[in-house]
């Protein structure tokens, strides 16, 4: 008996999942898969890319086929087309302003609970806020609030943003700002424990933020559970794992850009 002819290989034939090519645009944040290095696409040297990370160190890589990652998703980078430059994205998703430079400070400023926080606003926001002229200041802790808006001296042209930790109903956040009765003075929050939780758990490479029970310092136990050694140092792994907006969980996002409308509302 002759054996049936099964034809071509089907498999040889299976069309190959397209990986998407992408131009190299500078401000683009791109990751290496094969070193984990992450970081903005600053220029071109000798046929490859230059990309910065965070700390402002610089890495040359080849433009290999599907040799990067944007958003977990396999791209090849090649070089922009000549032709108008589509403009650098910030780190909170708005377009960079181009030779920005120092201005004065605007009377409005934006609270925030603590240190972690400002530094978080910061390394999301801290362009637009420049562009803006708007300074953020640490306010540790609700529990004054009301005085310190009453010294402040609010007024149309001197608003307040106030970001405020676990605000959620029935807490004592959540008591103390029901006492604010102020147009010029706007309040937002989240409802995390701390501003750790508002970094997604995956940025900083765990499934979960642990629960910890409430008669633990909530930083410290995150720290002893995870093995990150001093609450310092876990908050520069936390710190160090925000590259853009896309790190940042929605409540926190929402909560931040609220406030930055509220204090640059043009006024009359």
């Amino acid at each position: 008996m002759r054996s049936h002819d099964y034809g071509r290989d089907v498999l040889s034939t299976a069309k190959r999942k397209k990986v998407p090519e992408i131009a190299a645009e500078p401000g683009l944040v791109v990751e290496d898969p094969a070193s984990g290095f992450c970081g903005a696409v600053v220029r071109f040297e000798h046929g490859q890319v230059v990309l910065e990370d965070r700390h402002g160190r610089h890495r040359l890589f080849p433009l290999r086929p599907a040799g990067f990652l944007v958003d977990g998703t396999p791209v090849t980078l090649v070089k922009p087309a000549p032709g108008p430059r589509t403009p650098a994205i910030t780190a909170s998703g708005s377009v960079r302003v181009e030779g920005l430079r120092a201005r004065t400070a605007k009377a409005s400023r934006i609270w925030v609970e603590g240190k972690h926080d400002a530094e978080l606003v910061e390394r999301v926001w801290g362009h637009d806020l420049r562009v803006e002229g708007i300074v953020v200041e640490p306010l540790h802790g609700v529990d004054e609030l009301p005085q310190r808006i009453a010294e402040f001296g609010t007024a149309p042209h001197r608003r307040l943003g106030v970001l405020v930790d676990h605000l959620v109903a029935h807490s004592k956040e959540q008591r103390v700002v029901d006492r604010i009765r102020d147009d010029n003075v706007l309040v937002t929050g989240h409802p995390y424990v701390d501003i750790w939780q508002a970094v997604k758990p995956r940025a900083v490479g765990i499934e979960a933020w642990p629960v910890i029970p409430r008669d633990v310092p909530w930083k410290e136990g995150v720290c002893a559970r995870l093995g990150w050694g001093e609450t310092w140092q876990g908050w520069q792994r936390v710190l160090g794992a925000v590259g853009s907006y896309r790190d940042i969980e929605s409540d926190l996002l929402g909560a931040v850009e609220r406030l930055i409308d509220f204090v640059t509302v043009p006024q009359d």
